[in-house]
């Protein structure tokens, strides 16, 4: 049995972690292995989830129905599935695969400010938090409650919207970096 002093517990019982001795590297080769054993959970925990749904069934099913369909009022055609509306519980997998990453990249944001991060850690890490929190938002609200073809045209669209607004996020941190 280990018995530590209060040295080594802060005030409110949590251990402190004497990061002092470890380089800049191995912190930043830490927080990139956390994040990604993260990801590897998230998907687990999602496809587990939503594995009684025939999840992989509802994949394969969408990719192998996909046809030409003309993007509403313009003269473009573009791939979309022949029924998206039959794809719900695939839909709400990418919602929660989403909005994991989302709240997984508030997470890492607070470690990579506890651990002093360089700032373009730090502002990758709000690029990335931004795009999927507006991708999940765009899920939820264009493909899971899909009524119509459009729907899944406007959902791509505002993914590369929130695609843009998330590489300018991250230029403004930066930019405010060097500002001050």
């Amino acid at each position: 049995m280990c018995i530590r002093s209060y040295d080594q517990w802060g005030k409110k019982g949590f251990m402190k972690w004497n990061l002092q001795g470890i380089s800049e590297e191995r912190k930043e080769n830490l927080v990139t292995t956390l994040y990604l054993g993260s990801i590897f959970i998230l998907l687990a925990v999602v496809y587990s989830v939503n594995a009684a749904h025939n999840l992989v069934g509802n994949v394969e099913s969408l990719f192998s129905t996909f046809t030409l369909a003309q993007v509403p009022g313009t003269s473009v055609a573009l791939p979309a599935p022949v029924n998206p509306t039959a794809y719900m519980t695939l839909y709400i997998a990418v919602f929660q695969f989403c909005l994991g990453l989302g709240i997984l990249e508030m997470m890492i944001l607070a470690l990579r400010i506890t651990l002093h991060s360089p700032m373009t850690r730090k502002a990758e890490t709000i690029e990335n938090l931004v795009f999927w929190l507006g991708t999940s938002y765009l899920a939820i609200t264009y493909l899971v409650n899909m009524t119509i073809i459009s729907d899944w045209f406007v959902f791509w669209a505002g993914v590369i919207l929130i695609g843009g607004l998330s590489l300018i996020a991250r230029s403004f941190v930066l930019f405010f970096k060097r500002q001050f």
